[in-house]
């Protein structure tokens, strides 16, 4: 029997509540964890913290970079835009050891929205801060806890277009987005709006980021499926 692969799923670091309790909890959603199983993983949850990232990458077969909470505008030189949410310096710190242990390992790697932005700032990138100013619309986040299915289009030649093929229609939910673009990253989907929607480092075996969210839609398992699939060549 084939081994599953072991693939990390980065988490939240929030005020959560259960039972009687409130307190602060490393958490994520099931979405995530199912993603993973569905493709033929197994799922295990990294929460903020310090230390350790190399020899928990070692035992890695592959890395998920999830979604969550806007990345602190002091990694990429900017100053804090109104509308951008509070910083959360232990998982910014966190993921970014992670992204550039993963990178180093050439270890499988997909981002996941904020995953996505992460990894265009590790590399030198930066971002627009409130998209609805550039963009002029609410389209990729219209109401809170929300999803709004749209569609992008995928460069052909790339490793998304091989997975999804020319276009897709994805549940985004969003306000920041990629402005400057990292030197070696390259854009391969974009929105009817111009926005970068997915990139990939194309000298590595598999380092994609997707700006909407797959592990939301349960009835197209294709990239999760090819990501899980690297993952395993890895652990062979």
């Amino acid at each position: 029997m084939t081994a599953r692969p072991l693939v990390g799923i980065t988490s939240y670091l929030e005020e959560a509540a259960w039972g009687v309790w409130r307190q602060p909890a490393a958490l994520i959603a099931q979405s995530y964890l199912d993603a993973v199983g569905r493709a033929g993983g197994t799922a295990v949850v990294l929460p903020p913290q310090t230390g350790g990232s190399g020899r928990l990458l070692d035992r890695l077969d592959g890395l998920v970079i999830a979604g969550g909470s806007d990345i602190d505008p002091a990694r990429y030189g900017a100053p804090v835009h109104p509308l951008t949410g509070p910083p959360h310096h232990a998982r910014d710190a966190w993921e970014f050891e992670l992204l550039h242990g993963a990178l180093e390992r050439d270890l499988p790697l997909l981002g996941v929205c904020r995953g996505m932005q992460l990894l265009n700032v590790a590399l030198g990138g930066d971002l627009v801060q409130h998209l609805p100013e550039q963009t002029g619309g609410e389209g990729h986040q219209i109401a809170p806890g929300t999803y709004n299915r749209q569609p992008v289009m995928i460069s052909p030649g790339s490793r998304l277009g091989g997975i999804l093929g020319k276009s897709a229609k994805v549940p985004c939910y969003h306000h920041q987005a990629i402005g400057r673009l990292a030197e070696g990253l390259r854009a391969t989907a974009w929105s009817a709006d111009e926005s970068v929607e997915a990139v990939e480092l194309p000298e590595q075996s598999f380092a994609l980021g997707v700006q909407w969210h797959p592990e939301a839609d349960p009835t197209d398992t294709r990239l999760f499926d090819a990501f899980v699939l690297a993952a395993r060549k890895e652990s062979n």
